[in-house]
């Protein structure tokens, strides 16, 4: 069983899933005529749209919503992957693939929005609606819920848990039979708190906390690259090198770094995957491409900020990952030669906070897929039994 689901995972991760997304990426790029670039202006403009009904979710926050699913342990554990098995050449290839996503986050984004439906509180769509409504095919709609029920409910929730906790391995108070327990207990009880005080208090806490996590990230990053400024030439150098070095990309190309780098872009910013589109269809905005603009910078801040900036303070440590070495340890190693205690503390801190937006961001999603299997607003009793299922994951 374990070799079946190894091969199974092998072909669906670095061929089938690689060649739809980045394809769809390329073609809708073409398509809309590069829209990424050509759009900056009204990208920015979108986000600080108002919402006609003053109860109704703004640009910003739905913004924030697929920020905070998007933004997560991966932009820190995933990236230190990237560059400890695909080398410096990964981030060149992951900054290409997160613009190319940028044209699949608004196609997907603006679908949400023409095909979203409106309820008692407020409005909710996504890929299951568009599914449903273009293709008229409502089985094929209910089979994406499920799946993404189970994806983003379960598997990717206890993922983010489990890297959460693995941060604080380094600390002295850490038992491994029982800190996890600790830890996942207390994030359970706080998703919890939020989910039960319904999708508004979801939107609130991810638009509360999202901004100020990442604006921190980016300024300790920054701090850390002017310390270690003497290094970046030499970093910028290794990128471009390693990026076009086709002779060791072509030689081992499920290890190289444009595979690695292909990976952590796909993957990281969800782009095409159609999990934000369920957070974009909330939004109350005057016309559906406007928060397809939005989307496309939150494609944008997760790889070409967050991403970036995990990059950067990594490689311009000079630490250099030794055989065995967990991503964590080795995002922490490099923080502690930069910023000595300050470091691990601070990547504990940044890990807590994007797991735990992560947790809830993806649970927004799950809620708008069962309402959509269910084809209206579950009972209040039904909600909370659910929220209360799903946070009880956590732990395990």
């Amino acid at each position: 069983m374990s070799e079946f689901i190894s091969n199974v995972n092998t072909v669906l991760y670095s061929y089938v899933l690689i060649i739809l997304l980045v394809g769809g990426g390329i073609y809708f790029t073409i398509r809309t005529k590069f829209m990424q670039g050509a759009t900056l202006k009204e990208q920015l403009t979108s986000v600080a749209e108002k919402p006609k009904d003053k109860k109704g979710v703004s640009s910003f926050q739905a913004l924030m919503v697929s920020t905070a699913s998007r933004v997560g342990t991966g932009n820190i554990l995933g990236v230190a992957s990237a560059l400890m098995f695909g080398g410096f050449g990964s981030i060149f290839w992951m900054w290409i693939i997160a613009i190319l996503g940028g044209a699949s986050a608004f196609v997907e984004s603006t679908l949400a929005q023409i095909y979203k439906k409106k309820g008692p509180n407020g409005c909710y769509g996504g890929p299951s609606y568009y599914i449903e409504q273009r293709f008229k095919c409502r089985p094929l709609a209910i089979v994406f819920s499920v799946l993404l029920i189970l994806t983003y409910g379960v598997g990717f929730n206890m993922l983010a848990s489990y890297n959460l906790q693995s941060t604080f391995d380094i600390y002295s108070f850490y038992d491994s039979k029982i800190t996890p327990w600790i830890i996942g207990a207390v994030v359970s009880v706080l998703v919890a708190i939020c989910l039960l005080g319904g999708g508004k208090r979801i939107v609130k806490t991810t638009g509360f906390l999202v901004p100020i996590m990442g604006v921190a990230y980016i300024i300790v990053s920054i701090v850390v690259v002017c310390i270690n400024i003497k290094a970046i030439p030499e970093v910028f150098a290794k990128i471009f090198y390693e990026a076009f070095d086709f002779k060791a990309i072509f030689g081992g190309l499920g290890g190289s770094c444009l595979m690695y780098g292909i990976k952590r872009g796909l993957y990281s910013n969800e782009a095409g995957i159609g999990s934000a589109p369920n957070a974009s269809a909330s939004a109350d905005v005057s016309h559906p491409v406007k928060q397809g603009l939005v989307q496309v910078l939150s494609v944008f801040i997760d790889t070409l900020l967050i991403c970036t900036a995990t990059a950067f303070m990594c490689m311009s440590s000079g630490v250099v990952p030794v055989e065995g070495m967990k991503e964590a340890t080795y995002v922490q190693a490099c923080l502690t030669k930069t910023l000595g205690g300050f470091g691990p503390i601070f990547i504990t801190v940044a890990m807590v906070l994007f797991a735990f937006t992560t947790l809830i961001g993806n649970l927004f999603y799950v809620d708008k897929a069962i309402i959509h299997v269910c084809k209206k607003e579950p009972k209040k009793w039904i909600k909370n039994t659910y929220y209360i299922i799903f946070s009880m994951l956590i732990p395990f």
